[in-house]
């Protein structure tokens, strides 16, 4: 079925709706996650979970019956119904007020802050953008906004390996540090894990490939992001992230491997963080802010 924009102007009724979630920051998520990154060391309790630690938790917890075709809760409640196939991970702008500490308990506020409807390059894009606020006992830890992308499938028989704003330009070429990242099914299936990310598109090829049209499995946004900030944290050993903003410009998959790279600021507080696809286009381009 083809969608105008006008058909989609319900979805910004939901505009407002809130949903509250409580976690408890175990450990055995930020071990996995330490693992997937091939660290040496693990954080043990009271120690800070990391600033992209939060990711392990909050997912929600529905029940099978539930789990829509894609293999993500499905739409309506909290979230805008949205009728549209795919979703993309499409940025995120967070604020670090305090660390979240493993073995505290951890509640997650959020707000449905905007739904924004665009006739795109590729057709109609529903972007929803969430406001999020992360507490502990010790009072408000972390502030984050994510925008995620609802676009149509491509027509049948199409591979779209592009992103949900299409192509986009050369990636810098003036980096102060690199790194290769090799992605696999393994790895994709043990950020899945780690996040209780159950969409299809990580996992299952067949899916990713026949139904959305992708060529091959896509590797998640906020694990690239992670990666990024990781190569970029290790050029500021004795400093504490502030601030992280991200924004998905195309996908990367699992079918070669990508970089990421960075520079520092002129501040000396803050760098320039971004990802390259195996084509050497801009996956995703990112600032973080130093303390």
């Amino acid at each position: 079925m083809t969608h105008t924009a006008a058909d989609l102007e319900f979805l910004r009724d939901s505009i407002g709706n809130t949903e509250e979630t409580r976690d408890f920051a175990a450990p055995m998520q930020i071990h996995g996650l330490a693992a997937l990154l091939d660290k040496p060391d693990t954080p043990g309790m009271g120690d800070p979970i990391g600033p992209m630690g939060h990711w392990c938790y909050f997912y929600p917890r529905v029940p099978a019956s539930g789990i829509g075709a894609d293999g993500h809760p499905e739409r309506g409640g909290f979230l805008p119904p949205t009728p549209l196939p795919r979703r993309m991970f499409g940025g995120c702008r967070t604020t670090y007020r305090q660390d979240v500490l493993i073995g505290e308990e951890i509640v997650r506020k959020a707000r449905i802050a905007d739904v924004s409807i665009k006739d795109g390059r590729t057709g109609i894009l529903v972007i929803v953008t969430i406001a999020y606020r992360i507490e502990s006992p010790r009072g408000l830890c972390i502030e984050e906004e994510h925008d995620i992308v609802y676009r149509g499938n491509p027509p049948a028989g199409i591979a779209d390996n592009r992103g949900h704003s299409g192509k986009t330009g050369n990636a810098p070429t003036d980096h102060a540090f690199i790194r290769e990242i090799a992605p696999d099914p393994v790895m994709l299936f043990r950020y899945s894990a780690v996040t209780f990310n159950g969409h299809r598109i990580h996992y299952d090829r067949k899916y990713a490939t026949e139904v959305e049209g992708y060529p091959g499995l896509i590797v998640h946004g906020p694990l690239t992001t992670t990666h990024m900030l990781e190569l970029g944290m290790a050029q500021m050993p004795d400093r504490r992230v502030v601030r992280y903003d991200f924004q998905a410009r195309a996908p990367l998959f699992d079918t070669a491997p990508f970089k990421v790279a960075g520079k520092p600021g002129e501040d000396g507080d803050s760098q320039t963080l971004w990802s390259v696809t195996p084509d050497g286009n801009l996956g995703t381009i990112a600032t973080a802010i130093y303390g």
